[in-house]
């Protein structure tokens, strides 16, 4: 990827970025200092890995023992694993973006409207003049 002069290039490729979140959710994020995302997507990989195999074990047991549920936790264990797959390809998408966006200025936050009410805030800088001169 060529990045243009007035841009700062990311620590890691895009690509590369989402390689490592889609391989280990929270990596991509790691390499590109967005620790709390990347702590978010450990945290639900943990959540959804622990689940999957708990459920993986109830629905053993529920086999061997002929419960009349074991169908209702074979639905589960599927919703498990599909939102185990999930938390990869959300990691992975939001590691490429974060790194095609690594330069960008804009701050996204909650602020207390005059209303009082709460809201989301974009903060853009705008510089007015000549900009920097970058060395070669």
């Amino acid at each position: 990827m060529k990045v243009p002069v007035f841009r700062v290039p990311p620590p890691t490729p895009p690509l590369l970025a989402m390689g490592r979140s889609m391989l280990l959710p929270g990596w991509g994020q790691a390499v590109l200092g967005r620790r709390g995302m990347g702590a978010f997507f450990v945290f639900w990989e943990g959540l959804t890995l622990t689940m999957t195999v708990k459920t993986s074990r109830q629905l053993r047991y529920m086999r061997a023992t002929n419960h009349e549920a074991a169908d209702d936790k074979k639905q589960e264990l599927q919703d498990w694993a599909v939102l185990l797959v999930f938390n990869h390809l959300a990691a992975g998408a939001e590691a490429f973006v974060s790194a095609m966006l690594w330069d960008f200025p804009a701050e996204i936050g909650p602020e207390r409207l005059p209303s009082g009410d709460a809201g989301l805030a974009v903060r853009l800088p705008i510089r007015i003049g000549r900009a920097p001169a970058h060395a070669p």
